[in-house]
Parts: C-alpha cells; sequence; structure tokens
C-alpha cells in the first residue's frame, strides 16, 4: 500500500501540506530557493517542508536556521568534524552547534543563502542531513562505545548505519519513508548498560540471548510527546543482527499506512498500538516482514546500570583508551570543534563520538599518550571529571533558539546547576534534564530530576516557570519519573532544588 492510498478522509493540516507536496521535494528547489531568498518563500514550504532537508527556520532568529545532521550512532571523524566547524565559524558569534540527545549534530547561525554550498561540503565529506526533521525517522541511535567496549556483545556501528542507509537510501533521500504519520526514532543497544534509553524510542533493539544464539528482543512505542508519554513495550520478538534494517523498514511501512493522520497528538507508534491491539499489531508487522518472528528470548541481557562514559577507560585493544569529555549542556563553539578535530588525531585514531548526554569520546589513546592528552588546555572546559552535579546535566534548545520553549534552558541550567556546586557537596551524580516544552526534547522523565518548561504567574505577571519531574530511572529496570512539582517559577527555583538535593540524594551543605 502506498502512503497516499492510506490517507484517511480526514486529514491534520500537516497531512494537507504533504498531499500537496511531498517534503522531499524541496531538494531539487533549494539552489532556487537560496537565490529567491528565504523572505520569498512559500510559508509551507519555509517552515515545515525544509525540515525533509534538515533546515529549521526559527522565528526567534529570523534569518539565522539550524541544519540539523544525520550522524549514525553518533559517530564522525575528524576531518568531518572540521568541515562542520568551518560551517560554523562563518557566522562568528552567531555560529555554534548543539550536540543532542540523538548523538546528533544541529549547526546554528547559518544563513540560507549557503544551504546549497554547504550541502555541497557535507556531499563531499559523507555527511548527509536528509530526512532529519518532521515526519521522518530521526537519527539512530547505538552504544557510544561500539567496537571498543570490552563487556559489548556486538559492534552497532554496522547495524545503525544499514538502517540509516535504508531509510534515507544512503543518505541521499528514500521517499518510501517520508510520508510517516509523525516522527520516529530507532535505537540499538550493543551491551549490558542500555545506552541508548531502549524505553523511549519507537523501536529498540536489546541484546538477547535465545537456544544460545544471539540476537535481539524487539521493544516498540517508546515516546514523549506534550499530551501522553509511555515507555516503549515488548513485540514479543527476537530477531538476528542482519534482520534490523529489514524488520524496522518493514514496521515503519504498517506504521505510514495505518498510523492516524487527523490528530497529531495521537499518531505516534503506541497510538496505533493501543488502537489495534499488539496481536494485530505484531501479525501485520510479520506480514510486512514477509516471514514469521520467532518470540523473544526468556529475557534480555540488560543488566548494568548506565554508564555516563566520561573519563579514561581502557578499550578492548590492548593498549589503547577511550576518552570522555563532558560538554557542558552539549554546546560547542567553532574553535573548541577544530581543537577536538585536532585531539582525536595528535592522540587517538581521529575518530569521535557523540553520546546521548551531550558530550564526546575520543578513541585509540595509546598509554604512553595519556600524560600529554591530559594536560591539553581543552580539558579545562571539557572536564574529564566533572563535578556531580555538572557531569550528568542534559539540557534542550531552550527559548534562545526555538520557538517552542517557554523558558531558556541551556545557560541557565548550567548557572544554577554550578552556584549548588558551590553551596553543597555531593558524594554521587545526580542526573538534571531539562527541557524547554512538553515536547521533551530533553528527556525530563528519565532523569533524577526533570524540569520541563512552562508558564505561571507571580506577582501579577506572567513569568518562566517549571514543573519538576523525580523518579526517572536508566540503565536496568529503567523506567519514566512523575510530576511532583507544577509551576515553580524559575526564579524560585534554587531553593527548591536545594531541597531536594539535601533530603532525597544525600547532599550536605558546605561549611
Amino acid at each position: 500500500m502506498t502512503p497516499s492510498a492510506a490517507a484517511p478522509t480526514k486529514l491534520n493540516k500537516f497531512e494537507k501540506y504533504k498531499v500537496e507536496k511531498d517534503g522531499l521535494a524541496v531538494k531539487d528547489e533549494l539552489k532556487q530557493f537560496s537565490e529567491l531568498g528565504w523572505e520569498a518563500l512559500d510559508e509551507t514550504d519555509l517552515v515545515h517542508r525544509l525540515k525533509w532537508l534538515g533546515i529549521f527556520f526559527r522565528p526567534v532568529t529570523p534569518g539565522q536556521f539550524m541544519l540539523r545532521l544525520r550522524i549514525a550512532n553518533g559517530i564522525l571523524n575528524a576531518e568531518q568534524l572540521r568541515v562542520l566547524a568551518s560551517i560554523v565559524q562563518r557566522y562568528g558569534d552567531d555560529g555554534s552547534a548543539d550536540i543532542t540527545t540523538r548523538q546528533n549534530l544541529q549547526l546554528r547561525g547559518i544563513r540560507f543563502e549557503d544551504f546549497p554550498n554547504i550541502f555541497e561540503q557535507l556531499q563531499q565529506a559523507g555527511l548527509t542531513s536528509v530526512q532529519s526533521g518532521m515526519d521522518n525517522v530521526r537519527n539512530i541511535t547505538g552504544s557510544p562505545v561500539a567496537g571498543i567496549d570490552g563487556a559489548e556483545f556486538i559492534d552497532t556501528i554496522p547495524l545503525c548505519q544499514t538502517i540509516q542507509d535504508a531509510i534515507t537510501n544512503h543518505g541521499t533521500g528514500n521517499p518510501e519513508y517520508t510520508n510517516l504519520p509523525r516522527k520516529f526514532n530507532i535505537a540499538v543497544a550493543g551491551g549490558p548498560d542500555n545506552s541508548v534509553h531502549a524505553e523511549i524510542n519507537d523501536i529498540a533493539y536489546v541484546p538477547a540471548f535465545k537456544d544460545s544464539h544471539f540476537g535481539f528482543n524487539v521493544l516498540v512505542g517508546g515516546f514523549f510527546s506534550a499530551k501522553r508519554c509511555e515507555a516503549a513495550i515488548p513485540l514479543n520478538a527476537w530477531v538476528t543482527d542482519n534482520q534490523l534494517a529489514d524488520l524496522s523498514c518493514a514496521i515503519l511501512r504498517v506504521f505510514r499506512d495505518h498510523g492516524s493522520r487527523a490528530n497529531r497528538q495521537k499518531s505516534r507508534l503506541m497510538w496505533l498500538i493501543d488502537d489495534w491491539g499488539l496481536d494485530k499489531f505484531r501479525a501485520a508487522v510479520e506480514a510486512e516482514f514477509g516471514q514469521p518472528l520467532p518470540e523473544a528470548a526468556p529475557k534480555d541481557e540488560i543488566a548494568w546500570e548506565k554508564r555516563d562514559h566520561i573519563g579514561i577507560h581502557p578499550q578492548k585493544q590492548e593498549g589503547l583508551h577511550y576518552a570522555g569529555l563532558h560538554v557542558p549542556v552539549g554546546r560547542l563553539k567553532a574553535d573548541e570543534m577544530f581543537e577536538i578535530a585536532r585531539l582525536a588525531q595528535v592522540y587517538g585514531n581521529g575518530d569521535i563520538r557523540l553520546t546521548v548526554e551531550q558530550n564526546v569520546i575520543l578513541t585509540g589513546i595509546e598509554t604512553a599518550k595519556l600524560e600529554a592528552f591530559e594536560q591539553e588546555s581543552l580539558l579545562e572546559t571539557f572536564s574529564l571529571n566533572p563535578a556531580p552535579l555538572v557531569r550528568e546535566l542534559v539540557s534542550c534548545t531552550g527559548a534562545r533558539f526555538c520557538n517552542f520553549a517557554l523558558v531558556e534552558t541551556k545557560q541557565r541550567a548550567l548557572a544554577l546547576t554550578q552556584e549548588l556546586t558551590e553551596e553543597l557537596n555531593l558524594s554521587q551524580s545526580v542526573r538534571i534534564h531539562w527541557t524547554g516544552c512538553p515536547n521533551s526534547c530533553g528527556q525530563p522523565q528519565v532523569a533524577d530530576i526533570g524540569l520541563m518548561g512552562t508558564k505561571t504567574r507571580k506577582d501579577g505577571k506572567t513569568v518562566e516557570a517549571v514543573d519538576i519531574y523525580m523518579g526517572g530511572k536508566v540503565g536496568k529496570d529503567a523506567q519514566l519519573g512523575e510530576r511532583v512539582l507544577k509551576s515553580i517559577p524559575c526564579d524560585d527555583l534554587k531553593p527548591v532544588l536545594r531541597d531536594l538535593l539535601l533530603e532525597k540524594f544525600g547532599a550536605t551543605a558546605r561549611a
């Protein structure tokens, strides 16, 4: 069944845009668009369809666009990072890059007329941004230490790349998967610590042995939205590593052809599963997959608490190490990107890895080079041993660049956490996640303390505020947190967080 054949009689406005013209069609129009200038574009092309190429118009910074890449498993090399650094360097103080919670990069400050040249640079560097926004499959996440972790069961890098290549036609664009009812997330876990947050993905593959054979149990339906948040549930299916791309595409086709296109608040995969029931959904997936799906293995191999990978760690390759650099709230400037690329080549094997905690990992560092590496000045900013409160701080883009955000997040999160670090002693890390709105890009539901932007009234005025979530757990037996406090004005937030840290996380006041 084609996407158009599945269209219901009632369509929301976004579906009507897609009926008029597929989002991927703007790929062939980009050069013409750049010559016209963004001000002359049809509003639907400008605000919506350009997202199929990863180009985001931001009303809060008119004339300065964001470009979201696709970096399967968060792996890129030094030369690729230099290309990206040179792109954002062109825009001076307006240019920067953010590491996302899907092991990806978003470039900021870009002028619209530069996009044709930028896409040429990306193609030459082996990078792509196609199908990275709107109703497409987002960046495919995998283990950040794939291929170098002594505890892993399988290297997820080729698996994530194969899935991405199938969905995007090797980065050139694939119309078969550009008309989904809603966005879609896929993750592949390769080790025992659930480093990909499997529970919050529409499809997650978690390692599991069945009859002594290695494969993956399949989870489906995990998502966050303003209306509803749900953890992924077992599909009761087990697949081998060479079936992941085919099964992913089969599930996508079922979702494409049968997912709701009437109410966007009820269009994620879990709503279809709810409507049909798991048995009917599984049967439809089997039919699309073209063969029966074996029942899931009795248990999966997620057995560890989640690691953050910060600091120096031995690789499974003898005499080599990887270094996890803490990047405060995931924001990078051009000169820092150039420096990361230099360190990757001088000390390591030239690879750079991004994590869902918005940090950077450099790999292949020989033992003899560690001492010199640890003296590099960049590590004063991107620490190998950050303070407990800062160590696992995560933040979405926030109101400075995102028109959906109700509050500023990154700078406020960093400043507030640094102040609390000066006032409190903690013997353990505390995962604090900030998100600017209910869309939950900052994933507050998986945090020890999650903060979701909202508005409230204070002294007769509307002010920025947050709802507070607690109880999120990652790793083994992961679960989503729940809201415990509502509408705390941001100006009043510090003593509230201080009390939570003292009462719930063993903090003590500094003398």
